[in-house]
C-alpha cells in the first residue's frame, strides 16, 4: 500500500516534511509450517509427545538467544502461561527457530523468529494459533528449520512469501530439502534427526565433541544409571524431561541409530549452507 504523508507547520516554525511513496508493510509475511522432531515422536500416535509441557519444563521466553542462535529482526519471544495449558494434538511441544533465507544465496540469513510447535506438527505464533509471522516484504525465500538439539533443514526451492500464509510441511516426505539425507524418514513421515546434544551442526557417538559424553556428564559423569532432574535440558534427546544414560528411553541410543546404528564411527552433518 502506497501512502503520501505530510506533516505541516512542525513546532510551530512553518516547516514541511514530505514523506511520498512509503511502502506500508502489514504483519509482514506469515508462513503455516508443519514439522516433526525425531526425539519425541510417537510411532504410535503419530504425533509428538509433549512430556516437557506436561511437566512445565518449556521456558516462557524462547532459549535459542541464550543457546548463541543468532537472530535477525527476532528474538526475546515468549508465550503466555495459558498457551501452555492447552493439551491434546494442539498441545505445545517446544520452541523452535524458523528462518528466512536469500532466494539465490541461501547462507544468508535475512530474517528469524522463534515460535511453538504443537504435537500434530502444527508450529504457530506465540498466541498459540496463529501461523508465524517474520518483519520481511513478500517475496521467494528459502525457509529453514532449527531446533536446539535436533539438526536443522531447508527447503531446497525459495518459496513466494506474503501476508497470505503460504502452507509448507516439512513432515512430507515429498517436499525437497537442501542438501542430503537432511531429514529422517519414518513411519511415512520426514523428522529433523535427533541427537545434536553439542549444537555443532554433526551427529557423533564417538571421538572429540561427540554428542554421546555430555549425556553421561549431565547425569554426573560417574554413574551411567543415574538419572537427571526433570527440567528443560539440552542433552534430553527424546525431550521426555529425563536425561537418562542407560536403560529404557534412554538419550544416548538414538545418537547411534541416526548415525547408522551399526558403525559408532559415523557422523551425521546437518543439511544447512
Amino acid at each position: 500500500q502506497q501512502v503520501i504523508v505530510r506533516f505541516v507547520n512542525i513546532n510551530g516554525y512553518g516547516n514541511w516534511l514530505h514523506l511520498d511513496d512509503v511502502v506500508i508493510e502489514r504483519n509482514g509475511v506469515r508462513v503455516a509450517l508443519k514439522l516433526m522432531l525425531d526425539g519425541p515422536y510417537d510411532e504410535v500416535t503419530d504425533i509428538m509427545s509433549d512430556a516437557l509441557r506436561n511437566g512445565s519444563h518449556i521456558p516462557s521466553t524462547e532459549p535459542y538467544t541464550g543457546l548463541g542462535f543468532q537472530q535477525y529482526f527476532g528474538g526475546g519471544e515468549t508465550v503466555a502461561p495459558a498457551v501452555l495449558v492447552q493439551s491434546g494434538n494442539n498441545a505445545i511441544v517446544d520452541w523452535v527457530m524458523l528462518e528466512l533465507r536469500d532466494a539465490t544465496s541461501p547462507s544468508t540469513v535475512l530474517a528469524t523468529r522463534s515460535a511453538l510447535l504443537q504435537r500434530d506438527g502444527d508450529v504457530v505464533d506465540i498466541d498459540g494459533d496463529s501461523p508465524v509471522s517474520f518483519r520481511a516484504g513478500n517475496g521467494n525465500y528459502r525457509i529453514a528449520v532449527k531446533h536446539r538439539n535436533h539438526l536443522g533443514a531447508m527447503t531446497a526451492a525459495p518459496q513466494a512469501l506474503s501476508t497470505t500464509p503460504a502452507s509448507i510441511d516439512f513432515s512430507n516426505p515429498a517436499l525437497s530439502m537442501h542438501g542430503t539425507d537432511a531429514r529422517r524418514l519414518r513411519d511415512g513421515k520426514a523428522l529433523l534427526w535427533s541427537g545434536d546434544v553439542s549444537r555443532d551442526g554433526i551427529l557423533r557417538y564417538t571421538g572429540e565433541d561427540n554428542d554421546r559424553d555430555p549425556i553421561l556428564l549431565s547425569i554426573g559423569g560417574n554413574v551411567p544409571t543415574a538419572l537427571s532432574a526433570p527440567g528443560y535440558h539440552q542433552a534430553d534427546v527424546n525431550m521426555d524431561g529425563i536425561i537418562r544414560y542407560t536403560g529404557e528411553n534412554n538419550d544416548r541410543d538414538p545418537i547411534l541409530v541416526n548415525v547408522g546404528g551399526s558403525v559408532p564411527t559415523n557422523t551425521r552433518t546437518q543439511q544447512l549452507p
